[in-house]
């Protein structure tokens, strides 16, 4: 076990998530004006290795929180369940959407969506579509999930009661902070209806807290962002 860690990062449970938590929005904000490439590879840096300055303090490795392949099988069977329960609804609420936003005005529209133009659904794959699954799945999915559920929502829940069982899954103050600081944390890139990420966040966490993994939770959320990009392609052809 180490020294105890960095002095800059605090001890308690709360202030060691929260400094971690503003170290990673900070350098992202200050990587994406540069390039949101940039931005890209500090976010999934710091999401995977910034937790190590405090989990080397404690002896802990990351099946502590949650990454680890051993129950790989379990963790598939959740993802498929929760996608069949989820993605039926969610397209038709995409759809729905998407034919709702010529109702609303053009600065609601660029506020409250990426989107320009109206739909006009034509089946289509995004472009690199083999890549944007590689992407989403490593890069972006499966760093997040560790870091917001895997440990950042673990540390919370370390100061905090669990919380009333919901589903199999303790829901406590940990899980909803976890979900509205997975929500700010898209500010980063200076986009506000980014901020509609907090209700997927909802269903990663209760996942982590149903299986005690995030493996199934970054499956779901890599095919939820490839499902959105599908989407996206065949209404908006982005």
């Amino acid at each position: 076990m180490s020294d105890g860690g960095p002095a800059w990062l605090p001890r308690s449970a709360v202030g060691e998530a929260l400094t971690l938590w503003a170290v990673c929005f900070g350098g992202i904000a200050l990587a994406y004006p540069l390039s949101p490439t940039v931005a890209k590879l500090v976010a999934t840096l710091g999401f995977l290795y910034l937790p190590g300055f405090a989990m080397d303090r404690r002896g802990e490795d990351y099946p502590d929180y949650g990454l680890s392949v051993r129950t790989l099988g379990a963790d598939l069977r959740q993802f498929l369940v929760v996608s069949a329960v989820f993605f039926p609804i969610f397209i038709a609420g995409y759809v729905a959407f998407a034919q709702g936003l010529s109702l609303l005005p053009d600065a609601w529209v660029r506020v409250l969506t990426p989107y320009t133009g109206l739909p006009h659904f034509a089946w289509r794959l995004p472009d690199r579509f083999a890549e944007l699954v590689i992407d989403h799945t490593f890069v972006v999915a499966l760093p997040e999930e560790f870091f917001y559920r895997g440990y950042l929502q673990a540390r919370l829940r370390d100061a905090w009661p669990q919380g009333r069982r919901f589903l199999g899954a303790r829901l406590g103050p940990a899980f909803w902070l976890t979900a509205v600081l997975f929500a700010l944390g898209h500010l980063a890139i200076f986009q506000v209806w980014r901020l509609a990420v907090f209700f997927p966040a909802l269903v990663f966490g209760w996942m982590r807290e149903r299986s005690g993994s995030v493996v199934g939770a970054a499956l779901f959320h890599a095919a939820s962002n490839l499902l959105v990009a599908t989407l996206d392609a065949c209404f908006f052809g982005r």
